[in-house]
């Protein structure tokens, strides 16, 4: 096989194991393909942690005591080599829900005693049969709605448990054709241009005519808890770009440690991606002059030459709490 369709089995070997696993046999489990020394990324509070064994310690057990009866509800799983930085890499995208019964607190965030689905995005590296690198993002707001916390009270787009692509295409465990990859990849890059180009100067296009360019007009944009998921140009326009502009000032692209593509679906993330002011008040918060960051995940399906959805997922509680929200310490978690 070739190397990209070893790290899928690899990755979906990993898996099956972690399914089976327990908070007590979970770091062996990680451990069995994972490297002893490798990165594994979290959004807060988890952090980055290197190894096996501290992957467990501070998501991994601590999850499974909460939440019985895990399965793992993937809706998208691709595969390609890294395109930008390196070039040579072979990372992995898996994106979907953890789902189980929320049996016992997690993070402070009361249990339910009911179903609960946590909305996750995974990027694995692969080497020489080993995961070397991890980063893994999952929408903890998401989950806190779902137990009846909801600490922010402007959501200017709705709150879904958030279906796979409309397609129901979304899992690539076949190889696929290198053109249509690179297609999605070019779509993605000419996207992520036009937005830079928007930003130098912002009345060169309508913000219809920038989107446009790229994406369906009956786009789907499956935003992070905070901001909510959102459906066609204008009411994506409405519901959050203009609200996200008009709030957050002095931009700065930081790039992308990943951006693969393969078939019609892309996905990259940073590290953070963003560096920017909450200059005129966002998400409800009050205007604050402090630089925060932006971890982010952007999970794209083409259709035909436009983008037709995105879900996206934000490290909310890193971005929160550089501005003096810790919605943790209010939980207690």
């Amino acid at each position: 096989m070739s190397p990209v369709q070893n790290a899928k089995s690899l990755v979906q070997d990993h898996y099956a194991a972690l399914a089976k696993a327990t908070p007590d046999t979970v770091a062996a489990v990680l451990g069995a393909r994972m490297a002893p020394d490798g990165i594994w990324r979290g959004v807060h509070p988890f952090n980055t942690q290197t190894g096996p064994a501290a992957a467990a310690d501070v998501f991994w057990a601590p999850f499974l005591r909460s939440f019985s009866s895990f399965q793992r509800r993937e809706d998208i799983f691709f595969a390609a080599r890294n395109s930008i930085h390196d070039k040579t890499s072979v990372w992995t995208c898996s994106m979907g829900h953890l789902m189980g019964l929320f049996d016992a607190p997690f993070l402070g965030i009361p249990a339910t005693q009911k179903i609960a689905m946590l909305r996750y995005a995974e990027f694995n590296r692969v080497e020489e049969g080993r995961i070397v690198e991890t980063a893994f993002f999952c929408d903890i707001l998401h989950l806190m709605a779902q137990a009846g916390v909801r600490p922010f009270a402007h959501q200017t787009a709705a709150h879904l448990v958030q279906p796979g692509p409309r397609t129901h295409d979304g899992v690539l465990l076949q190889a696929h054709n290198p053109a249509e990859g690179a297609k999605t990849l070019h779509l993605i890059n000419r996207m992520i241009g036009s937005i830079d180009a928007a930003n130098a100067a912002p009345k060169s296009l309508t913000p219809r005519e920038e989107m446009q360019e790229n994406w369906h007009d009956d786009m789907l944009w499956w935003g992070p808890e905070g901001i909510g998921a959102t459906y066609t140009i204008d009411r994506y326009i409405e519901q959050h770009q203009q609200p996200f502009r008009k709030g957050m000032a002095n931009r700065a692209f930081n790039g992308h440690l990943c951006r693969i593509a393969e078939g019609q679906y892309g996905a990259f993330f940073g590290w953070p991606n963003l560096t920017l002011t909450n200059n005129n008040g966002f998400m409800g918060l009050p205007p604050c002059d402090t630089r925060v960051d932006m971890r982010v995940v952007d999970v794209y399906r083409r259709e035909g030459d436009k983008l037709a959805e995105n879900w996206i997922f934000i490290d909310m509680l890193y971005f929160l709490k550089m501005q003096g929200v810790d919605v943790l310490a209010d939980l207690g978690g």
